[in-house]
């Protein structure tokens, strides 16, 4: 029974997340679904991250068993062909390893949000990034931003609707930058808790508009009380971009 390993990227406005869910369309669904039309197998499909709700990816990694032996070539054809018209494509192919998981196996997850800061409304962004009209300072943002960075208890900064056994999580980098009217936050870590990382952005919005200090955001990060954050960003800006596996 071949294993496959895919990188795919999708669009995640039309979908209620990359979980299968009874509330609508999802990215699992939809790739399940393509590998039934093609295959004539049901076969479950495994994410290395959950998005949520309108968040994209650009990087994601599934892992899914077939009972054929097809070639990684053949997937890739087949499952791009099957996906349309969504909103899903599937960037590389490969057989992967029987005991390779998509989830458990990854060292590190990479994110990027989006933030265009200007006054005129988002034509070709729009749902795409997180429209803040009044100026924002990336530099103050960023100096903020590292508080956040190492071992921290991320209470804080984690949904109520969280499942992680623990909210102790290790952040290797936060890093804010801006590009003419785009500023892009990068996270980087071995995983996050839900909600974290769009909670750890409105919170630096705070900080780049004068609101908030970077000691502020430290003491909300020590209060470990989720009653204790700035807010939560949208999820239009929210990338997974690159999920970090050992080498082979």
């Amino acid at each position: 029974m071949p294993r496959y390993r895919l990188t795919i990227e999708y669009d995640g406005g039309p979908f209620v997340g990359f979980q299968r869910q009874s509330n609508g369309p999802s990215v699992q669904q939809a790739i399940e679904e393509a590998i039934e039309a093609f295959s004539g197998e049901s076969a479950t499909l495994f994410g290395a991250g959950r998005t949520d709700t309108g968040v994209h990816a650009e990087g994601q990694v599934v892992h899914f068993d077939l009972e054929q032996d097809k070639s990684a070539r053949e997937v890739m054809g087949a499952l791009n062909y099957h996906l349309k018209p969504n909103p899903v494509a599937v960037l590389e192919a490969d057989v992967a390893d029987p005991e390779f998981h998509s989830r458990f196996d990854a060292i590190a997850r990479h994110y990027r949000y989006r933030i265009i800061n200007r006054r005129a409304p988002l034509t070709f962004d729009q749902g795409y990034a997180w429209q803040v009209a009044v100026p924002l300072d990336a530099k103050a943002m960023h100096d903020a931003a590292q508080r956040l960075v190492g071992y921290h208890d991320f209470t804080t900064f984690r949904s109520i609707h969280c499942q992680a056994q623990s909210p102790l999580k290790t952040l290797d980098r936060l890093d804010v930058m801006r590009h003419g009217n785009e500023i892009s936050v990068t996270a980087e870590a071995r995983s996050f808790l839900h909600h974290q990382v769009r909670s750890m952005v409105g919170t630096l919005k705070l900080v780049g508009e004068g609101k908030w200090s970077a000691d502020d955001v430290q003491a909300a990060l020590e209060a470990a009380d989720r009653h204790a954050l700035g807010f939560n960003a949208p999820p239009d800006g929210l990338y997974l971009t690159r999920v970090v596996y050992p080498p082979k």
